[in-house]
């Protein structure tokens, strides 16, 4: 984050923690407003690696499970990084920039991706540094924010993934149930845009952002959840974040062969939970009566507008069939499975 939009914020209102904004003071508010409102979201909490140079499209082509070399300007793609047993040990969204990719990651993730990244450049002519030091981002999520945005700068994406630059910003269309995009540029610029849209838009805390990525079914990988799941466990088949035909990348055998034998055991699903506990990602989840064993794993969890918790689950899909799923212990709080936006294969 930079000190200039540091300060913007903080005279926005903004509470800190932890060098990230925490929230504006109302979090009960932001989630009754992110249910059917308009809200602005400073995304900090999220961060960017830049890959450039000039074998980068070449070099991320091998490490990614997307394909690159078919990503332009006018779009975006979700992309996991996988180790070679399959799993994912990154998930980005990737933009194609000025002569770079941007990898958009949780920033808890950033330092530690850049080092293992390096480690496979080799002799390629790529460099890989963190771009957090220039840009800043915010996202724009509700059922008027398309006509908000097209009024304060103009043309934006009508399609989920396009990307589209206008007035110095760079504008994400995200998957949403209402419309929600993410706003990239330099601080001058996202603090003047934030401001056209605050009198109409509520700021909120980046935990509203999080219950928004559960409602779209949305997956993320966080430290305790990194090199856990293979990519469709976490349904990137089912959000076009797989291509099954772009040849090798690390861990691509493995995520070939779940996909071409169909043995997709577990699967993300949405669900809710009671009580004032937080979930975390990495909680187990168990099914009743069990002897022990978990069936599943927290992936992200927010609180709801109707109270309690949603979250985004890992499962066993036989479990799911068979009802009754349980948080932490086998006698522990009920989960209620919710819809996703996306049909989940039984």
């Amino acid at each position: 984050m930079t000190d200039t939009w540091t300060t913007f914020l903080r005279t926005q209102g903004a509470v800190f923690t932890d060098g990230q904004v925490s929230g504006f003071g109302q979090p009960a508010a932001d989630r009754r407003v992110a249910h059917a409102g308009d809200v602005l979201v400073d995304l900090t909490h999220l961060a960017f690696i830049r890959v450039s140079g000039a074998d980068r499209t070449i070099f991320l082509n091998g490490q990614l499970t997307n394909d690159i070399q078919s990503l332009d300007a006018g779009h975006s793609q979700l992309s996991a990084w996988c180790s070679s047993k399959g799993r994912m040990l990154a998930l980005f969204r990737v933009l194609a920039a000025d002569q770079a990719y941007l990898l958009q990651l949780p920033a808890l993730l950033r330092d530690d991706v850049i080092k293992r990244l390096r480690v496979f450049v080799m002799r390629a002519k790529v460099q890989i540094e963190a771009a957090d030091d220039t840009l800043v981002h915010f996202g724009l999520a509700g059922p008027h924010a398309a006509a908000l945005l097209n009024q304060a700068i103009g043309p934006i994406p009508n399609n989920v993934n396009e990307v589209s630059v206008s007035a110095g910003l760079t504008v994400v269309r995200l998957h949403g149930a209402t419309p929600r995009f993410e706003i990239i540029g330099a601080p001058d610029d996202a603090s003047r845009l934030w401001s056209a849209l605050n009198s109409t838009a509520t700021p909120a805390s980046a935990a509203t952002w999080d219950w928004l990525d559960i409602v779209a079914g949305i997956p993320t990988v966080l430290p305790p959840t990194s090199d856990t799941f293979v990519p469709q466990m976490a349904n990137l088949d089912l959000i076009d974040g797989i291509n099954f035909n772009k040849g090798c990348y690390t861990g691509q055998e493995i995520v070939a062969r779940v996909h071409y034998r169909g043995r997709i055991k577990q699967r993300m699903y949405r669900a809710r939970v009671r009580g004032t506990e937080m979930p975390l990602p990495g909680d187990t989840i168990f099914a009743a009566n069990s002897t022990g064993q978990s069936t599943g794993t927290v992936v992200l969890a927010a609180a709801s507008p109707d109270a309690g918790h949603d979250l985004l689950a890992v499962i066993h899909s036989e479990s799911v069939a068979r009802g009754e799923l349980h948080l932490h212990r086998p006698d522990g709080p009920r989960l209620t499975i919710e819809s996703l936006p996306y049909r989940v294969p039984s």
